[in-house]
Formats: structure tokens, sequence, C-alpha cells
């Protein structure tokens, strides 16, 4: 698995066309924007044959290193658990050569449950089941909400944004389908997909493991 990250604004209109064509969520018209949106590209080859992109980018939010993620989408091939594990590898080392020895936020937008997969590393992820987030928590879904501009559609309370939310989020289907737990569907039942809802999640990477994640082998 090749993976490699470039500004977005260097891609051509050849690339895009690739991206658009791997067969997943995301069509020219979300690529294209996801360009103009975000600041680097990743993308993941399997040989010749891309498996996997994300748009991200790396800033402070309210003064926080954060890694806030656009869109990532993995293609269904039998090797996506690696290329989802080399993007996210990836972001993580971008995020430890931009902020050593600091604790870092990923933030990124879901509309399934399996996508989580994506997030496994990370700790404190919130919504999760049976707890109840504090102030500065749900201070965290707003912050994202407003940087993913989808902030007057969003509910503080339940981590979703209604409609119109879905210019990009974690595009990422396991090869067996897992059992979800009750309780993390239940996180997912206000999610309407068909009017463009999302659940915006983030979690912490402390400074040792990010440098454990982040680590290029």
């Amino acid at each position: 698995m090749k993976v490699a990250t470039r500004d977005a604004s260097a891609l051509t209109d050849a690339d895009l066309d690739e991206l658009a064509a791997m067969g997943g969520a995301f069509g020219i018209g979300a690529v294209s924007k996801a360009k103009d949106s975000w600041v680097l590209a990743t993308t993941a080859y399997d040989g010749k044959t891309l498996v996997g992109f994300m748009f991200l980018t790396l800033e402070r939010l309210g003064g926080t290193p954060c890694v806030v993620m656009g869109l990532l989408s993995v293609k269904r091939t039998p090797k996506r658990e690696a290329a989802m594990k080399g993007l996210m590898t990836e972001a993580f080392h971008r995020a430890l050569m931009a902020f050593p020895d600091e604790d870092v936020v990923v933030g990124a937008r879901f509309i399934k449950p399996e996508g989580l997969e994506a997030f496994a590393p990370l700790t404190s992820i919130i919504p999760r089941p049976k707890y109840n987030a504090v102030g500065e928590e749900r201070a965290w879904g707003r912050r994202l909400a407003r940087r993913y501009a989808i902030e007057p559609q969003y509910d503080a309370a339940s981590f979703i944004a209604k409609t119109n939310a879905q210019s990009g989020f974690i595009d990422y289907e396991p090869v067996k389908k897992p059992k979800i737990p009750a309780d993390i569907a239940a996180m997912f039942k206000g999610v309407n997909i068909a009017k463009g809802g999302v659940i915006i999640v983030h979690g912490w990477t402390m400074a040792e493991s990010l440098a454990k994640l982040g680590k290029k082998r």
C-alpha cells in the first residue's frame, strides 16, 4: 500500500477524475469542492490501483491542535482495511509533524456506524454511549459544525446535522459487516441519510499516543 499526501490545490483535473471514478460516495462535484475547501489530499494505491483517498486540514480550533477531516473514501476491495489504516496513519503522521508534543483532536462526519472504525485508535470519543457529554465536549461539536459550514442545521444535543451536511464524511464499509451494538446504533438513529444528515464525532490522541500512531513504517 503506497500512501502519499500533497497540497489539495495541486490536484489536476485528471486527478479529480480519478478520485471520482474510484467508486464510492463522492462524485466529481464533491471532490472538486473538496479541493477548494481542504488543505491536504491523501491517496492510497495498491500497486497502480487507487483504493482510497481523503481530504483534511490541520489547524487550531479554539487554540487546540485539530485534524479536521473533510472526507475519506475507501474502495470496496478485500484490502479495504489496509487502505483505511494507511490513510489514518498518514493523518496521524501529519498531525505529529504539525503539532509535536501536543494532544490533538480529530473530528469527522459520519453517516453509518461502520465508519467509526477509523476512530478506533482515539480516546475520549464524543459522542459515545452511556456518557453524557459536558459543556466543553459539546462545544467541540459546535466548533466542528461551524468549520464544516453546517452550523444552522446542527443540533448540539444529538451531535447531528439533520440535512444538507454530506459534502464530506467517512465513507467506509468493512469487508465483513459487523454486528453493531444497540447503543451505537441508537446514536445514529437520528441520522437521516436520505436528507443529507450526518453525525459529528470527535476524539483525542494524546501526545505520547500520537508519536506511536503517526510513526512512519
